[in-house]
């Protein structure tokens, strides 16, 4: 059974962080390879990875969509072919196969950049079912997404074990978590657990947040306190993997996994 676990929360609270330091404690704690997705436009998963990227899903999709323009001229992709006779999930799967990036004990798919113009239904129809496969052959998938959890709404199998929604501390940040909360109601998807976590607290929570946390009515997971050490190695362009087990962040964050995974 693959159990995902998926990220959320506004731009620059340290989603992408905290994806690296959970998908260090699943290599640690488990047995098996973890799929890591890079959702959010930006693809800088990798980085904090420290794993080069050569090309996304994105790519890959525009790429395609021109080979359907022009076999489209010749009636090929009437009938789902391409030139050379694969059909548009072959051609997706090869491709989506090479790109992979592979790392110690995980692999990394990025989707890359949003849509440009043109009809995309049947291409991403070929996709979601590419990456949905491709996912099934790992007991853990990790998704960094961007706020508006457009890649989960976008899976053909959206079931989600965990969704941690993360916030800095501040209102705006729980603002955020809020919309995040009300989005993840209107949308398909299964989302069995949600949580939140406060990251790069200095010292206790502030009251006010307190409150807010409060009503929302939001199971708040924990805390992440600010981290030099973190902080150190970010400010040196070092991956975030590198960051030593017994550091702030690695430590706390163990702990909250531990209750949940």
């Amino acid at each position: 059974m693959t159990n995902t676990i998926a990220l959320a929360g506004k731009g620059g609270v340290g989603k992408t962080t905290i994806s690296v330091l959970l998908i260090k404690y699943l290599i640690k704690a488990y047995h098996g390879p973890i799929l890591a997705v890079d959702a959010d436009p930006s693809s800088n998963l990798n980085i904090a990875l420290g794993v080069d990227l050569e090309w996304t899903v994105g790519d890959i999709r525009e790429g395609l969509l021109e080979q359907v323009k022009t076999s489209l001229l010749v009636g090929g992709a009437a009938m789902g072919s391409l030139p050379g006779g694969n059909t548009k999930r072959e051609y997706l799967d090869y491709q989506i196969r090479s790109s992979m990036v592979e790392g110690d004990r995980f692999d990394l798919i990025a989707m890359g950049r949003s849509e440009g113009q043109g009809c995309y239904c049947a291409v991403n129809h070929n996709l979601r079912e590419v990456i949905d496969s491709l996912s099934r052959n790992y007991p853990y998938v990790v998704i960094d997404n961007e706020a508006g959890l457009e890649h989960l709404s976008r899976r053909t199998t959206r079931d989600v074990q965990h969704l941690i929604i993360v916030s800095d501390p501040t209102l705006r940040g729980i603002k955020a978590a809020e919309r995040i909360i009300d989005l993840k109601n209107e949308l398909d998807i299964s989302i069995e657990n949600t949580h939140l976590i406060i990251n790069r607290v200095n010292g206790s929570l502030p009251q006010v947040l307190s409150e807010e946390i409060e009503r929302l009515k939001l199971p708040i997971l924990g805390i992440l306190p600010e981290d030099c050490e973190l902080e150190a190695l970010e400010l040196q362009g070092k991956p975030v993997i590198e960051l030593g087990d017994e550091s702030k962040s690695s430590h706390a964050l163990e702990s909250l996994l531990k209750q949940i995974i």
